[in-house]
């Protein structure tokens, strides 16, 4: 006990402990931003592919929604084998792994003439991408206290936002400038070029990444007993540590049936945004491309605050349901203007500042009621059962659009939807689960 406590005081005087955890963030989240806007430009460059890709091949929109929706039937499948594989063989070997095969298999996208292909390629990036999302929420578990991880979980959610700020402008540069290079299309172009860095960068983390916290050779051995010590300190919340309490808690549920409402109101919006801007009258691919980008700065801003705010009040319940209402205004709005461009872009930007900022203090939760190995296949399973909401809302607002040739009613049924949420997040968890957690200044 004296050894502990001497290494605690050597730590605390070689670094404080916000400087401390300042030092590990910098060492772990940007990597994992990185890794993550990649795995989204490779997850969602269809909806800009689409602008060419669909005529190209004579694809309906039902076809194309389809499509981008079996990319989450794979992931759903394969979201829990994979988080229990992460937890059996550690996050620096199954992250490498998700990303280098993901990368391979997104390049190959390139290669589709058919709809067999294209539905075939789709649910293989699903199956190669899954784990990716709930097991770096879990490796951040393994690294950072309660009281720390909204903001983390904000950095780290924060690369859907650094995607739509560089993706469009690259996408749209993309199919502007190579179409017809080397006899190649231009949507082939951005399937290939968006592929590669993921591939790079899955080999970075088997060189850079550390397991656990005793691993790290970059911390010294008081900064180490610092962190573990604080880990110690967790809340003591009761929680389910086998499978078979994973199964059996209701709450479980209830998260993911929040999750689909969040990831239908998301997919919504990223799948179709480049088109509801065509639609308001602009038709130049890279001006879509820049206009996708203003809704993707503000929502950055808004995802920090948000976090920050949550974890220095410790405070999750209405920090979470402001985000889900901002949702369904934001798609009123869009629905209520659709076709004119500034109130359709402010809608979009409402949506997405709601969506940005709701998911990193949503993933707050659950280590509330899991931990060991049901916190791994139990964020994997909120998460997979969520990402069935990805299968739905592409496919809907595709399939509706077909029938009656827009696409504003299919917003207003994701306002309903973002309004299910705020429901289920008010009086579905136990308020035990949103119990203060120790503000931090």
């Amino acid at each position: 006990m004296a050894t502990q406590t001497a290494a605690l005081g050597a730590a605390t005087g070689e670094l404080s402990e916000d400087a401390l955890y300042r030092k590990v963030n910098w060492r772990i989240v940007p990597l994992f931003i990185l890794c993550f806007l990649f795995a989204y430009l490779d997850r969602v460059n269809i909806s800009f592919a689409k602008l060419e890709m669909q005529s190209d091949l004579g694809f309906s929109d039902t076809v194309y929604g389809l499509g981008a929706s079996l990319f989450f039937v794979g992931y759903f499948l394969f979201e829990v084998p994979s988080n229990l594989l992460l937890h059996r063989v550690g996050a620096r070997l199954w992250i490498a792994r998700i990303m280098i095969t993901w990368g391979i298999t997104s390049a190959c996208m390139m290669l589709v003439q058919s709809e067999f292909w294209f539905y075939t390629l789709r649910f293989l990036i699903g199956v190669m991408e899954a784990g990716f999302v709930p097991g770096v929420l879990y490796f951040f578990t393994q690294w950072y206290p309660a009281t720390r991880r909204a903001r983390v979980n904000s950095y780290f959610k924060s690369s859907i936002c650094l995607c739509g700020v560089v993706g469009g402008p690259l996408a749209g540069l993309i199919l502007g400038s190579l179409d017809g290079a080397y006899g190649l299309a231009g949507w082939k172009w951005l399937f290939l070029l968006e592929a590669i860095p993921s591939i790079i960068l899955g080999f970075v983390v088997l060189w850079f990444v550390s397991d656990r916290i005793e691993q790290a050779t970059w911390l010294s051995p008081a900064q180490k007993a610092l962190m573990l010590e604080r880990l110690s300190q967790q809340p003591s919340t009761p929680a389910s540590h086998s499978l078979s309490g994973l199964w059996k808690h209701p709450t479980t549920y209830v998260m993911s049936a929040i999750y689909l409402c969040l990831v239908m109101a998301l997919t919504g919006l990223l799948f179709w945004m480049p088109q509801l801007i065509r639609s308001a009258g602009v038709a130049d691919s890279l001006h879509i491309g820049l206009l996708t980008t203003l809704p993707y700065i503000g929502a950055a801003a808004f995802n920090v605050l948000m976090g920050i705010s949550s974890d220095r009040h410790g405070e999750r319940r209405w920090h979470m349901a402001s985000c889900a209402m901002l949702c369904a205004v934001g798609y009123l709005v869009c629905a209520a203007f659709a076709g004119q461009l500034l109130p359709l872009m402010l809608g979009l930007s409402l949506i997405m500042a709601g969506l940005i900022a709701w998911m990193p203090i949503f993933w707050t939760i659950p280590p509330r009621f899991l931990s060991g190995v049901a916190a791994a296949a139990g964020i994997a399973l909120i998460n997979s059962l969520g990402q069935l909401g990805g299968v739905i809302a592409p496919y809907l607002i595709g399939r509706i659009k077909d029938l009656t040739g827009a696409a504003t009613p299919a917003l207003y049924v994701l306002s309903i939807i973002s309004l299910l949420a705020v429901a289920l997040i008010l009086w579905g968890v136990p308020r035990r689960y949103y119990a203060r957690e120790g503000a931090t200044n």
